[in-house]
C-alpha cells in the first residue's frame, strides 16, 4: 500500500489519504471544490464546483503518475440531483471515450456544504 499526497489538491480535513495505491488501483478520497491556494471553496455553483472537484481528482492523479484517461470508476455524489445536466456538462470536459463507469447519487449533505463531491478508482496500467 502508497499513500498518495499532493499539495496541489486539498489536504485532507479528516483522518484519511487523498489517495491509496494498491498494486496497480487508485482509489482517490471524495474531492469537494476547494481550491488548494485559497483553502476556500471556488465561486460559483455547480459547474464551477464540479470543475474544482474534477481538477482537483486530477492533480492528485498526476502525483501518482496517471492521468483522467486511466480512470476505471467515478462516484458523483450530488447536493441536489437536480443539478445532475450542468454536472454532467462539464464532466464531459475531463473524460473522452471509452468512458469510466459511473455512479451519481444525491445525498442530503456534503461536507463543508458543498454542491458535489467526486471520487475515483484509477488503474495503472
Amino acid at each position: 500500500m502508497k499513500v498518495i499526497n499532493t499539495k496541489s489538491a486539498p489536504s485532507a480535513i479528516g483522518p484519511y489519504s487523498q489517495a491509496i495505491q494498491v498494486g496497480n488501483l487508485v482509489y482517490t478520497s471524495g474531492q469537494i471544490p476547494i481550491d488548494p491556494s485559497t483553502g476556500s471553496f471556488v465561486e460559483g455553483g455547480i459547474k464551477e464546483q464540479t470543475r474544482q472537484s474534477l481538477s482537483n481528482v486530477q492533480a492528485i492523479l498526476r502525483e501518482a503518475g496517471l492521468t483522467m484517461n486511466d480512470v476505471i470508476k467515478t462516484t458523483v455524489f450530488l447536493a441536489d440531483m437536480n443539478d445532475f445536466a450542468e454536472m454532467n456538462s462539464v464532466y464531459a470536459e475531463f473524460f473522452s471515450n471509452p468512458y469510466p463507469a459511473r455512479s451519481a447519487v444525491a445525498v442530503k449533505t456534503l461536507p463543508k456544504g458543498a454542491l458535489v463531491e467526486i471520487e475515483v478508482i484509477a488503474g495503472i496500467i
